[in-house]
């Protein structure tokens, strides 16, 4: 094999790998796997798509080799293959907020409309909790919770929030956070909030992205 004939070769696997992340789906699929191995039938639920369909994309992310798996009794269990994995999606949105105008309306309109004040940055958030003014809530579902969490956070998965508004201080301001910046559920868990008359504010990063940052992640609990 000649040198062209072996750099067209190292094309076609690098073009393999962006074919495998041309699918909405798979994305999606990713951002949950960021937060914790799951099995097919949780990605399946958590995502909307049928089990049938969610192997089908996980096969064609694990031929991509961005996923990988292990077999516990008659589960299989998938979870990313690298951390680098996580890179290429945040390079991915950030060149897509910065470069596509539909994208950066999107988020202007669904997102950061919705908030009513500015997204917390993840160095703010630092400094509000070493002052402890705020209350840290997780919305996300407790088994990723205890996967990894922002030190100090509560968890609060987001179908509980509203009987379970009594649990939060009365007089902090509350900023949420679920998988990350385009997650929809600390967004939903804002509008409960302030219609229950709760200060809060959303976490631009989820857990990956600050563990990203060279921020501590805590592991366990509930």
């Amino acid at each position: 094999m000649d040198l062209h004939t072996a750099k067209h070769e190292l094309l076609e696997h690098f073009a393999r790998v962006g074919k495998a992340v041309s699918s909405p789906q798979r994305l999606e699929l990713l951002d949950l796997l960021a937060q914790d191995e799951k099995s097919v039938e949780v990605l399946a639920r958590q995502s909307g798509l049928t089990v049938k369909n969610t192997s089908a994309h996980l096969k064609a992310l694990r031929m991509a080799g961005l996923v990988a798996t292990r077999r516990e009794g008659t589960f299989v269990y998938y979870r990313l293959a690298d951390a680098a994995v996580n890179d290429l999606i945040a390079s991915l949105q950030l060149l897509a907020r910065r470069r596509v105008a539909e994208v950066e309306r999107l988020v202007r309109d669904y997102w950061e409309a919705r908030d009513g004040l500015e997204p917390v940055l993840a160095g703010d958030l630092l400094s509000k909790l070493r002052d402890g003014d705020v209350t840290l809530l997780d919305v996300r579902p407790e088994d990723e919770f205890r996967a990894g969490h922002i030190p100090g956070a509560v968890s609060i998965p987001l179908d509980e929030l509203e009987r379970r508004l009594s649990e939060l201080p009365v007089g902090k301001e509350v900023v949420a956070y679920c998988r990350g910046p385009y997650c929809v559920l600390a967004v939903r868990a804002l509008e409960i909030l302030n219609a229950r008359g709760v200060r809060a504010r959303r976490l631009e990063a989820g857990v990956p992205d600050w563990g990203r940052l060279g921020n501590a992640v805590a592991r366990g609990g509930r």
